[in-house]
């Protein structure tokens, strides 16, 4: 299995809501003890363990795909799960879909278009601004405050599930692991 986590390269990027699929990779990497992978050639910073491959590409969001298609194709990989942030949910929402629209999502276009839409998806919710010319700022802006006091929390259970999609269908970590209203304390 290959799994990705969307994001954007970079100091600068590190803490913002686009970032969420990087730190939930990050996470899973320290859990499973992942080794890195050393090849240029991914565009990406690549892990394994056991059988399986963690990956940020580093082409920036909108060309996500393009790294995801080199590390699938070069490995033969066929079941492939992409962990994203999602506008269109609540800020601590957990969900899961196989396949999809992309909803307007720079990396989920660019994956779709690289490895068509057969993918699994866990979709974490970072809510929406106010205004919807705000969304370029919002998503690349940082967690507030408030929403950082759960974050690990978000991440960590994202982690459970997605190490569950090893073992478990995407139907039975759904029903196990899906968080459809979260209440920031």
């Amino acid at each position: 299995m290959l799994i990705v986590g969307l994001g954007n390269p970079g100091a600068t990027y590190a803490n913002n809501r686009h970032n969420i699929g990087f730190m939930v990779i990050d996470e899973l990497i320290l859990r499973q003890n992942a080794q890195k992978l050393s090849s240029s050639s991914f565009n990406g910073e690549l892990f394994k363990f056991k059988n399986h491959f963690l990956l940020k590409p580093l082409t920036f969001m909108n060309l996500s795909g393009n790294s995801i298609l080199t590390v699938k194709k070069f490995y033969k990989i066929e079941e492939v799960v992409v962990i994203h942030d999602d506008l269109d949910l609540p800020f601590g929402t957990l969900r899961f879909k196989l396949g999809g629209g992309h909803g307007g999502h720079n990396g989920l276009k660019s994956t779709d278009e690289k490895i068509s839409r057969e993918y699994k998806r866990v979709r974490l919710g970072i809510g929406k601004p106010e205004h919807k010319g705000e969304v370029s700022s919002y998503v690349l802006g940082d967690f507030s405050i408030k929403e950082k006091e759960h974050l690990r929390d978000l991440i960590s259970i994202t982690c459970e599930a997605v190490e569950s999609l090893l073992e478990y269908s995407l139907e039975d970590v759904s029903s196990k692991y899906t968080i459809k209203k979260f209440q920031l304390k």
